[in-house]
């Protein structure tokens, strides 16, 4: 077994000394340009390794400043999104802002037209079922309300006054099914009743059989029930059913538009009603 490994060994000395030995004859042998080759050699590696070494950092480095510039963006992109969303915030701000303001407008307007004394007040609550279509206003006893005063919006009537606490009151819709306003048909002047039945749309009745009548004529208050004031707009006439040249019934769309109500005007006095003629005069 010892002289396997006495050979082995031999072989190993013997590939030194040749490697040692082609090395110094490569320090003493120049190239061209003055370099010995073994110099030559370690540059060339060196410089292999080098320029792999700097191509790695060179990766890695870019690889750094895209993610730190990608942080970046993710950092401006979040701001960004967050400034998007204040802005629509304050755009819907805004928007509700000038609705408000458009229909405050509205009102003046109306109560300036009607030269009646009104108070302005704000739809704060309504009722949720459709039995009893009513709502709730920021004024009261205490601001002078009292029941069966008329509520009118820029649109038309609204309803009346059935109960008022010190600051608030409720209000009686006119599509209530237990409401009733003294109309008449703003083309022919013909009277009726406008009827509410708790849905989207009120009966007329009472209509004379011979009215001059057609779908799409305006009705406005008539003043006679001694509630609303003549002249409000309550709606337009939507269908008419006739059986047999007679009338059966008569629906209208009312001008207000309750879903979407939130200021109305309170009609502080009770409209004035035609004085009665003189007895002697009736009796001629």
């Amino acid at each position: 077994m010892a002289l396997p490994d006495l050979r082995q060994r031999s072989g190993y000395l013997l590939v030194v000394v040749v490697v040692g030995h082609l090395v110094l004859i490569s320090a003493q042998v120049s190239s061209r340009a003055g370099v010995s080759l073994l110099q030559a050699a370690v540059f060339g590696a060196f410089a292999d390794v080098e320029r792999g070494t700097g191509a790695v950092v060179d990766l890695a480095r870019g690889a750094w400043e895209r993610y730190v510039a990608l942080g970046g963006v993710r950092d401006e992109n979040a701001a960004l999104r967050a400034r998007v969303r204040d802005l629509e915030v304050t755009l819907q701000r805004e928007r509700a802002l000038a609705g408000e303001s458009r229909e405050l407008r509205r009102l003046l307007g109306l109560r300036d037209q009607s030269a009646m004394p009104t108070r302005a007040a704000e739809v704060v609550g309504a009722s949720p079922t459709v039995d009893f279509r009513t709502v709730t206003i920021n004024l009261g006893s205490a601001d002078g309300v009292a029941d069966d005063m008329a509520v009118v919006a820029p649109a038309g009537a609204v309803g009346r006054i059935v109960a008022a606490s010190r600051h608030a009151a409720k209000v009686q819709l006119i599509v209530d099914r237990n409401a009733a306003v003294a109309v008449m048909i703003d083309r022919t002047r013909v009277q009726a009743i406008a009827m509410g039945s708790g849905e989207r749309l009120l009966r007329l009745d009472y209509v004379p059989a011979s009215a001059d009548l057609a779908v799409g004529d305006v009705v406005v208050t008539s003043g006679i029930d001694g509630i609303y004031p003549a002249g409000f707009t309550v709606g337009q006439v939507e269908t008419i059913e006739r059986a047999g040249g007679m009338v059966r019934a008569i629906r209208v769309r009312p001008a207000v538009d309750f879903s979407t109500l939130e200021q109305v005007l309170v009609v502080m006095a009770k409209p004035t009603l035609p004085a009665p003629p003189p007895a002697g005069e009736a009796a001629r």
